[in-house]
């Protein structure tokens, strides 16, 4: 039944928004969560946690690393790969996103 679950999950497309604080746990940052924040902002890393955005329904919670970006519709989207399970994720980027670390990243179609 658990399984059922978790594929029901990723079939619904729904967001949550949650506004909670973190602190990354790769490099320490303290993180003022905005409801829409998935990943720090100094050194770019996520955590798989959410399914869908913001429902917090995956129990992998590995540290996802931001791997490349791509442009889309004149966004900068972060591509990370999950550093447990190697799943991966595209979100955008934040306006008070490490631009510097944003441009370290290979840029990919």
């Amino acid at each position: 039944m658990e399984i059922n679950y978790y594929a029901n999950k990723l079939h619904n497309k729904k967001f949550t928004k949650i506004i909670e604080n973190f602190d990354c746990e790769a490099c320490g940052t303290k993180v003022a969560g905005n409801g829409y924040t998935n990943h720090c902002p100094e050194c770019l890393v996520s955590k798989h946690v959410d399914c869908n955005p913001g429902d917090r329904a995956n129990p992998c919670a590995g540290l996802m690393e931001a791997i490349a970006i791509r442009k889309k519709h004149n966004q900068i989207i972060i591509i990370h790969r999950c550093l447990r399970c190697g799943s991966e994720k595209e979100t955008r980027a934040a306006k008070n996103d490490n631009f510097k670390r944003l441009l370290q990243l290979p840029l990919v179609n």
